[in-house]
């Protein structure tokens, strides 16, 4: 397999090429964004306990997402550079190896997740009540983690070659599938039992076993990036420093999001269960409404890391240029649409009132910030892709933990309700801005 057919991204227009990637991974994430909304739609119809059952796991499950995700980072940064490089046998090691370490991951998290849920859960300020119905879900989420894991590596190993095109095929067809057995189980509709919160769960699993077996095939038929020759424990130890280098503080940034999620989860518990359905809800429509940024985001990986690994640095400057300007102006516009549709999208997740006023006030707040997180997103992939992972994570630390968190206490001591969201859009604000001075710096050092 040589370079030449490899090195997809060092040719050709810059903004051209970006849309040509960005276009495919916007139906991945939608799909990704779907597989969460209709949950929480779904289980949204047994009541506001369910829901906020839902919403209460959303944080543990986003941790355990997080670090596939940075591990996948990790592995689509150096598998990029690799093939820039034009070195294949490079390529198969670190994909392989990185597939290896993803599966030693799951078995030490299920173990310790399933150990762990009540006082987790009685951690997050969830109620007896609502602690019976997180069992039923997460004991069966726990086991199908294998499902989640490792398919994002692998398919964070495909994008690495430059194509989008498939890993959203891939997600697109779970979320079909988890579309179309969730009300089944859920329900009990047909010969189905009715499952409740334990159906949702199943469906989870079943839809995500697909990505799992279709991920390895593309790996290991189609781009043959995966080696089964027998390898010294050094090369794959090797392998492993490379790839957690930057996966580790990727991970850690991404991690960041649901610790903080966790958080602000306690803090709107005071208010009651259907404040925290609520955020839950609003939580999972702001993932949809920036799915186009963080599409972009996630493609800024492989196109910065295969370009500067073949040194075309230019073309990396204007990517990082192209992109902010897009970003800032699809904020504008997610503002806009939500600040006008917030009530007619609360009312379908919910008939409860306080639940629906909830989701239309962080509607109305929370999207002023849209347009500088997405800064901050590409920025941070940059510096992944540029070796800098320390430089994303600390950023991330300092957005979440040294600005949102605090503020949010403050914010809902001083206004309540309100004032947590405020906090939220102030920090993406303050978080873009920053992110993309650091980043400059970056590009002037190296």
């Amino acid at each position: 397999m040589t370079n030449e057919k490899r090195a997809l991204l060092v040719e050709g227009p810059v903004g051209r090429i970006l849309v040509k990637l960005t276009i495919p991974m916007i139906f991945g994430i939608v799909g990704i964004v779907a597989f969460n909304l209709v949950d929480a739609f779904f289980v949204g119809q047994l009541g506001t306990n369910e829901l906020a059952a839902l919403s209460f796991t959303f944080p543990v499950v986003l941790v355990i997402a997080s670090l596939a995700h940075g591990l996948g980072i990790g592995a689509s940064a150096v598998i990029s550079r690799a093939i820039g490089e034009g070195n294949h046998h490079k390529v198969q090691r670190l994909t392989t190896d990185s597939l290896i370490l993803a599966i030693l991951i799951v078995v030490f998290f299920v173990t310790i997740g399933l150990l762990t849920i009540d006082p987790i859960f009685r951690l997050l300020g969830a109620t007896p009540e609502i602690v019976s119905l997180i069992k039923q879900y997460m004991r069966i989420w726990y086991f199908g983690m294998i499902f989640v894991v490792v398919p994002m590596v692998g398919n964070n190993g495909i994008r690495a070659t430059g194509d989008t095109k498939t890993p959203s095929i891939i997600m697109l067809t779970a979320a079909t599938m988890n579309s179309i057995l969730d009300p089944l189980l859920i329900f009990g509709i047909g010969p189905f039992p009715r499952l409740g919160l334990a159906g949702a769960a199943i469906a989870t699993v079943i839809a995500r076993s697909i990505t799992l077996v279709v991920a390895l095939y593309v790996l290991i038929h189609r781009e043959k990036m995966i080696s089964f020759k027998r390898c010294e424990l050094a090369a794959i130890f090797n392998s492993w420093k490379k790839i957690l280098y930057i996966g580790l503080p990727a991970a850690g940034a991404r991690i960041i999001i649901p610790l903080t999620t966790g958080v602000i989860t306690v803090i709107l518990a005071k208010y009651g269960p259907a404040v925290v359905a609520g955020y839950g809800v609003s939580s999972r429509i702001e993932f949809f409404a920036i799915t186009v940024v963080s599409a972009l985001s996630t493609v800024i990986t492989p196109f910065v890391g295969q370009n500067w690994g073949a040194g075309k640095h230019e073309r990396v400057f204007s990517c990082i240029k192209y992109s902010n300007q897009f970003s800032l102006g699809w904020g504008a516009t997610m503002y806009l649409i939500l600040a006008l549709a917030a009530r007619p999208i609360a009312s379908v997740f919910s008939n409860n009132p306080l639940v629906t006023s909830t989701i239309m006030l962080y509607l109305w707040v929370v999207p002023i910030g849209f347009g500088l997180q997405g800064v901050f997103l590409i920025s941070t992939s940059a510096m992944n892709a540029l070796n800098k992972p320390l430089h994303a994570a600390i950023l991330s630390v300092i957005q979440m933990f040294a600005l949102y968190i605090p503020l949010s206490f403050v914010g809902s001591y001083i206004f309540g309700i309100p004032g947590v969201f405020g906090a939220l859009a102030l920090a993406y604000c303050a978080g873009g801005i920053v992110s993309r001075l650091v980043l400059n710096r970056i590009f002037i050092r190296i």
